[in-house]
């Protein structure tokens, strides 16, 4: 039966509703006995004990703020009457112990993926066309119309279909009303029976506003996010188009690529405009080129890889008050497993992590590694301040609205992304991922710019928690899509892949959410399973500039 209110951990001072609970209700909780001082509705919290002014709020066992105006048991949290306070930290003493899963019955599992030169193994197999300076984003627009449909990896235009069958309707004389009230609905759907090369997955295009302008650091860390696709398993070579003149030097590039891999030898083709000349000759060779790639890409073929060679990355996106317990922990399980088991995950979004650093902290394996992540969290948190901001400012008004109240209550429900797991590596972006375990890389908690690093760094699948509903995917990775709750998963089940509201329904536990992800991650890094957003063709590519970005 589904409980009506929870106590994340024992030293919380909140309750969290799971369904709507009304002003003069009496909530009974173990030894607990709270008559409700206001409306609470689900995925809200209140408090169970009186609190004066500037008393700490403590959820997740951890300070998560203070109250603003004194409270009495029973009162909603609301931004109005708590601000957001989180504990400082420092670096201590190691705590490397935890519970390692029974990994018992994947032990001997594989997946089926794509091998590469270097050793590492696909989920996918992609042909990319990159711009190392946005003045040659047009070009790029030019060979995607050139290249995508005749080739066969255009989708069939179902909306485009829909509105004519409303000019059909409007010149045989239809009213207004008609025409809103018109059944125009045609699925959208993949033809991959037309493809020319069937072991190619697609051709992807990293559109971007970067490369030249701004500040040279900013040109220098694109061309490592670049070297980070260009190198990656999800990828069988790439086309490179230069202007010339740009602050991203092609040497640059190459060598961010020879840094992530020294022997690399994926085909790479790489044009310079204003040594070609015309745009016609530049487009006619880029044309040729790529086509010659994918007929070398074409030669790919799966074939079975142990699990330890998948690499996860972690993300949340719209996330509400149920995701702290119920996707983020359940992909937190998921986490522990692939680690027992030997594959590499990666934490990211540090803006997130804030009021959870002591115990990410004392989780790294190394002294210097706590203090490179203590080092990475300050500057972050002081430029952010510098610029008239702060993590404190984190939470979007999609967060508030769902009981998201503070950044450190956002913070320690997304930490439980990362489980239980010791954090063998801090990661600056981008910076890519090598030691098996539980890595943290810096990138802002904005959705598509964490996404975009985490791939970069070398994530062949991403696991995306959303309580609201966030459609964001990546060109080369899987991103599956999380729902926390059963609501979001049938009212959006086009851009939802998994549901977690099982645990929140009493359905389910946490862990056997979690191994349930697992097994769907192994069809997915297999081919058997399309996600949404690749079904959907989410394509969402936004490189992080080093400024301020939350």
């Amino acid at each position: 039966m589904m409980e009506r209110v929870l106590k994340v951990h024992p030293k919380d001072n909140l309750l969290v509703a799971l369904t709507n609970l009304f002003k003069g209700e009496i909530i009974i909780f173990h030894d607990e006995k709270i008559t409700l001082l206001d409306d609470v509705k689900a995925k809200h919290k209140f408090v169970t004990v009186d609190l004066k002014q500037g008393q700490e709020i403590i959820m997740y066992g951890v300070l998560v703020g203070k109250a603003q105006i004194d409270l009495k048991a029973g009162n909603l949290i609301t931004t109005a009457n708590i601000k957001h306070a989180a504990n400082s930290f420092e670096v201590g003493e190691r705590n490397l112990a935890w519970d390692k899963p029974d990994v018992s019955k994947w032990q001997n599992a594989t997946f089926n993926g794509f091998h590469r030169p270097d050793g590492s193994v696909g989920t996918a197999n992609y042909w990319l066309v990159i711009p190392m300076v946005f003045c040659e984003n047009r070009n790029l627009e030019v060979l995607q119309e050139a290249l995508v449909t005749p080739l066969g990896y255009g989708r069939k235009k179902a909306y485009q279909n829909q509105a004519l069958k409303l000019i059909d309707l409007y010149q045989a004389g239809a009213d207004v009303e008609t025409i809103i009230n018109a059944d125009i609905f045609i699925e959208e759907q993949a033809e991959k029976s037309k493809r020319l090369f069937p072991n190619v997955d697609g051709i992807k295009f990293l559109n971007h506003d970067g490369g030249c302008g701004g500040i040279r650091q900013d040109a220098e860390t694109l061309c490592g996010l670049l070297a980070g696709y260009i190198t990656h398993p999800n990828v069988a070579g790439a086309t490179v188009l230069s202007l010339g003149c740009q602050n991203a030097q092609v040497p640059i590039l190459e060598a961010e690529i020879k840094k992530r891999d020294p022997n690399f030898s994926k085909p790479l083709y790489i044009l310079d405009q204003q040594k070609v000349g015309t745009e016609a000759d530049l487009l006619a060779a880029a044309i040729k080129q790529t086509f010659a790639g994918l007929m070398q890409a074409n030669q790919n073929t799966r074939k079975p890889a142990p699990l330890s060679e998948i690499t996860i990355g972690l993300e949340c996106g719209g996330s509400d008050g149920f995701s702290g317990i119920s996707a983020n922990p359940a992909i937190g399980y998921t986490s522990d497993l692939l680690v027992a088991l030997g594959g590499k995950v990666i934490l990211a979004e540090f803006p997130e992590l804030c009021g959870v650093e002591q115990n990410l902290s004392d989780r790294c394996v190394t002294a210097e590694e706590a203090t490179r992540f203590s080092s990475l969290m300050k500057t972050y948190n002081q430029r952010a301040v510098e610029a008239g901001s702060g993590f404190d400012m984190n939470p979007s008004p999609g967060n508030i609205k769902d009981g998201l109240i503070t950044d450190a209550i956002k913070s320690a429900g997304a930490a439980k992304k990362g489980g239980t797991s010791p954090v063998v590596a801090i990661l600056d972006y981008p910076e890519k991922v090598t030691k098996p375990g539980l890595n943290l890389l810096c990138t802002p908690g904005n959705d598509v710019e964490s996404t975009t690093a985490e791939v970069g760094s070398g994530a062949n699948l991403v696991l995306f928690t959303t309580g609201l509903g966030t459609p964001t995917g990546n060109p080369i990775t899987p991103v599956v899509k999380i729902s926390s709750n059963t609501t979001l998963f049938n009212k959006m089940s086009d851009i939802m892949d998994v549901n977690t509201g099982s645990i929140i329904d009493g359905e389910e536990t946490i862990y056997q959410a979690g191994e349930r992800i697992l097994d769907y991650l192994i069809k997915v890094a297999s081919g058997e399973i399309e996600v949404a957003a690749v079904k959907h063709v989410q394509d969402d590519f936004i490189p992080w500039k080093r400024g301020v970005s939350l």
